[in-house]
């Protein structure tokens, strides 16, 4: 039997790639629509063989190991270990018993898994997106069958389509028999003649793709919406996995989030904190007034019922906690520090002397700030 890398004309360190462009270039060349060579058959039945082995990670092992057809590992007495006197009481048949039957090629799809980038406002209240997908999808050219259009699987002629081969070896028990895989169709039971020269034979394809989702209500940075039967399609035309669509909350210039809550900071003028205003402030529902106390303190926060993000498994809204930071004017004209001056002396504040407040009254602060002054 002919060495599957020199079939290939590859070297036995040759990359997954490497293979593919070598079979792609081999199929072309050798399939029997487009040349006359009366030899030109075989040999793409034996390219096919080839690249069928070393394509997949597993086949390529078991081939390098010499388990493949005519390779050293067959044979009466050889290659024999604990797992085969396993195999032959308890697994795949012992003597005189069968395989388990063919492995299927179709296969479910894995799952996959896409991040979005989505604003503060399309977390907060939901909202349509149309995103692109990168992932296997059902081969155009063969629909899941493997083989080129016209062509179908054919039985194994080794296996018979049963899938696996039997064997007798000799052990300490003396002789047993053992039911393994195939080594020619591995465990299919089937062989392609003819892969499919667009997916090679494994009836899909990697394509991009629109796909219309919905972000819930209330999501958050490390959210995950699954959308079922949206992930890879399996091979040989499995069923798809599912998508996972990951959330990833962008940083919003004004608000920043705590949990269902929006924190800000809202800057007023010194006499507005000492007269008590009304100010606006522009929020995701609009412009709201912020209502500040005659006599309100630079930290104080201000509580804006159900103004935050939406519950995401629940009715209701989280709050907007506004902290008031007094702002201290800067550059008085002659006319505004005389004012102020007046002031400093009706109020007796001429010569102010401080006030100092017990040590445990900041810890206290913190705590109310960290829970939002309620």
């Amino acid at each position: 039997m002919s060495d599957y890398y020199d079939v290939l004309g590859v070297s036995r360190d040759a990359s997954a790639e490497d293979i593919k462009r070598a079979y792609r270039k081999l199929a072309r060349k050798l399939h029997p629509d487009v040349t006359s060579d009366p030899d030109a058959g075989d040999r793409f039945k034996e390219v096919s063989q080839a690249y069928e082995t070393l394509s997949n990670p597993d086949k390529r092992a078991q081939y390098d190991r010499g388990g493949a057809p005519g390779g050293p590992g067959g044979g009466f007495g050889q290659g024999f270990g604990f797992s085969d006197i396993m195999d032959a009481f308890f697994g795949q048949g012992g003597a005189g018993g069968g395989g388990r039957g063919p492995v299927s090629r179709t296969q479910r799809g894995q799952d996959a898994l896409i991040r979005v980038d989505v604003d503060l406002a399309e977390a907060a209240f939901g909202g349509e997106r149309q995103i692109q997908v990168d992932t296997a999808v059902l081969c155009p050219t063969c629909k899941g069958t493997c083989c080129q259009p016209g062509t179908e699987p054919a039985t194994c002629d080794i296996c018979h389509g049963q899938g696996s081969v039997q064997r007798v070896v000799r052990s300490l028990l003396g002789q047993v028999m053992t039911s393994q895989p195939c080594p020619t169709c591995h465990g299919f039971g089937t062989v392609l003649p003819s892969p499919c020269l667009e997916c090679t034979g494994e009836g899909r394809v990697r394509a991009r793709r629109p796909l219309n989702i919905r972000i819930p209500a209330g999501v958050d940075t490390g959210t995950r919406i699954q959308l079922a039967a949206q992930g890879e399609v399996g091979t040989a035309g499995g069923p798809p996995g599912d998508l996972y669509v990951e959330i990833h909350e962008r940083p919003h210039p004004v608000f920043t989030r705590r949990g269902d809550d929006l924190l800000c900071t809202l800057e007023v003028p010194m006499t507005a904190a000492a007269l008590g205003a009304s100010i606006p402030l522009e929020t995701l529902d609009g412009t709201e007034e912020v209502d500040v106390r005659p006599g309100a303190q630079g930290g104080e926060v201000v509580t804006l019922k159900q103004k935050g993000a939406e519950h995401l498994r629940s009715a209701g809204r989280g709050d907007l906690l506004v902290t008031l930071e007094v702002a201290t004017p800067r550059d008085l004209d002659d006319e505004q520090e005389e004012l102020l001056r007046r002031l400093a002396e009706v109020r007796g504040e001429v010569r102010p002397a401080g006030k100092l407040s017990p040590a445990h009254h900041g810890v206290f602060s913190k705590l109310r700030e960290r829970f939002g002054g309620r």
